[in-house]
Formats: structure tokens, C-alpha cells, sequence
């Protein structure tokens, strides 16, 4: 385990540099910041000496240098929008854009288990049929589109449903502002919820079927039925559990996607998180802050594929850790 940890280690660190360096570089094409820092009445000799203070003028390398020193001490600058460190403002929102992922983690795993051990079992049933050709509809739907028709049906139509905005929120241990704990909130966390799962949700459904399907052919399964086990136990303790093994490595990939894909839902939704601070921050050439949030996004996808890797070896035994199989 520690061998693991170190190597894992080693390679989050190489993984960050390069997120860090790809982030800084295309701080240039995404337009001059002092273009919303000053008004039009501000002379270009002021804009120059504006942008030398600001160290805009220096060589590329000589500002990462200088930006890379600060990161290391946790410091990613100072939003120009805000006038506060950009670290700051991020971790501001965090928390909504963590509900917003679990909400929708939980649907998926509610429904895609279920629905796709179901698939797999009876295949050639009427409710199987349709629950594959919804999950074909589904992965074909845009996530923009899916949350447009939620608003339209369940809030402008029934009226069931708030339409955007986080709602009421209050704190939780004193210091997370959350929507979790009052029924406005959990009410607001609905329809972008099931919006956001829908990428996913499919995705989900298909792979379960697919793998539990394949399990159920193996040796094992048939010599388990020929022992004469009752077929609950064959299908969820033997089974399922096989079954598990790529969805948990797809499974962590896919929840790292699923916050950068909050960027749409946050939009549609008005919803307070990190993906609707950051489209902010592209309107305003808020370049620390854009940085920033890449930086941020980047570590959870590494902290998360870390650990997959372990819960994929608690699951499955067979499996080491530093690559070798046990015996």
C-alpha cells in the first residue's frame, strides 16, 4: 500500500505540473484582462505601465516561474474581478458544485444498478427492451437539452419544481453553506440533479448490462447453479460483484467528468457553483481565476482516479496494488 501511494504520488505530481503549465500557457489566447480591469479613458502609456506592474510584459517562462513558486505556497493569484485570491473564490462554491455531482451520483447509482442487473437477467423482456432503447435516447440527448425540457415541463408547466438558483441554504459544521439540510435547497437540487445524471445515467445502464451478462456465462456461475445456491445469492454475491469491477473504474473517471460537465447544467440552472464561476470568469478574461479553476478541476480528477485504484484492489483481492497479481 504505501509503495502504491508513493508511486500514485509521484505521478499526481508529474500529472498537476503539466495541468498547471497547459492552464498558464493559454493564458494569451483568451484576450487582454485589462480590457475589463480599465475603461476606455485609460491612455496606452498607463495600459503599459498598468501591465508591466502587473508582470504581463515579462517572458513566458519568467511569469510561470513566478506563478509556480506561488502555487506551491497554495496561492494561484488574485481575481481581477473579485480583488481576492482566486483559491478563495473557488472553494466559495465548491460545496454547490459537490451537491450537484452527488445529487446526481446518487440517482445513477439508484437507478443503473437495478435497471441494468434487470436488462441482463431478463433480456428479453418488454421492460428491458424499453430501458435500452431510452438509455439510446438518453446518451443521445445533450445535457443543455435535457435541463430545458426539465425547467419547461416540471416548472414552467406543472409547477412542481423551482427553476433555478440553489435556494436556501445554511451552515453545516459551522463553516459549508448548504442546501442539503433545508427543503428549498433539497427542492432547487431536483431537476439540475437529474439533469446532470442523464450523461451518465445510460452510460451506466448499458455497462452493467453488458458486464453482468458476460459474468453470468462464466464457469463459476454455472458450477455455483449446479451446487444448487439460491439464484439471489448466485446473482448478487457472486455476480454482481465481478460485475462492479469496470464500473468502479469507469464509475471514478466518469464523476471527474461529471464536474466539468456542471458547466452546462450550472448555466442553465443559474445554479451557484464552480462551472457557472468559471464561464463568468471567460466573459471577463478573469485569467487567475480560469487558471485556477483548471487547477482545481484537474486535482480532483487525479485525487479520484487515485482513489478508484484503491478501492479497486479492496474489492478485488486477486489484484495488487503496485501491478502484480497476488497469489
Amino acid at each position: 500500500m504505501t509503495a502504491f501511494l508513493m508511486k500514485r504520488l509521484g505521478q499526481a505530481l508529474v500529472v498537476m505540473f503539466f495541468i498547471s503549465l497547459i492552464s498558464f500557457s493559454i493564458q494569451d489566447q483568451l484576450g487582454d484582462p485589462l480590457r475589463e480591469l480599465v475603461g476606455q479613458s485609460v491612455s496606452e502609456a498607463e495600459r503599459q505601465k498598468m501591465r508591466d506592474d502587473m508582470g504581463l510584459n515579462d517572458p513566458f517562462w519568467a511569469q510561470y516561474w513566478r506563478f509556480l513558486e506561488r502555487a506551491l505556497q497554495g496561492d494561484l493569484g488574485n481575481s481581477y474581478f473579485f480583488k481576492r485570491p482566486a483559491l478563495d473564490v473557488i472553494m466559495e462554491k465548491l460545496p454547490a458544485t459537490l451537491e450537484l455531482v452527488a445529487g446526481a451520483t446518487l440517482i445513477i447509482l439508484v437507478l443503473s444498478v437495478p435497471a441494468g442487473i434487470f436488462c441482463a437477467v431478463k433480456p428479453s423482456s418488454w421492460l428491458a427492451k424499453w430501458v435500452m432503447g431510452l438509455s439510446i435516447v438518453g446518451i443521445s440527448i445533450p445535457v443543455f437539452l435535457t435541463a430545458i425540457l426539465l425547467i419547461y415541463l416540471f416548472a414552467v408547466q406543472l409547477s412542481w419544481l423551482p427553476s433555478f438558483g440553489r435556494g436556501e441554504t445554511a451552515l453545516v459544521f459551522g463553516v459549508w453553506e448548504s442546501g442539503l439540510v433545508t427543503r428549498d435547497g433539497l427542492l432547487h437540487l431536483i431537476l439540475p440533479s437529474i439533469a446532470l445524471s442523464s450523461i451518465m445515467l445510460p452510460l451506466f445502464i448499458r455497462l452493467i448490462r453488458s458486464e453482468m451478462m458476460e459474468v453470468l456465462e462464466q464457469d463459476y456461475i454455472r458450477f455455483a447453479r449446479a451446487k444448487g445456491l439460491h439464484p439471489r445469492r448466485i446473482l448478487f454475491l457472486h455476480a454482481l460483484k465481478n460485475t462492479l469491477l469496470p464500473v468502479i473504474t469507469v464509475g471514478g473517471v466518469q464523476i471527474g467528468t461529471m464536474i466539468a460537465y456542471t458547466i452546462l447544467t450550472e448555466t442553465v440552472f443559474q445554479w451557484p457553483g464552480m462551472g457557472f464561476l468559471f464561464l463568468e470568469a471567460v466573459n471577463r478574461v478573469d485569467t487567475p481565476l480560469i487558471i485556477a479553476y483548471l487547477i482545481v478541476v484537474g486535482l480532483i480528477f487525479v485525487v479520484t482516479n487515485t482513489l478508484v485504484d484503491l478501492i479497486y484492489g479492496l474489492v478485488n483481492p486477486t489484484v495488487s496494488l503496485v501491478g502484480e497479481k497476488r497469489v
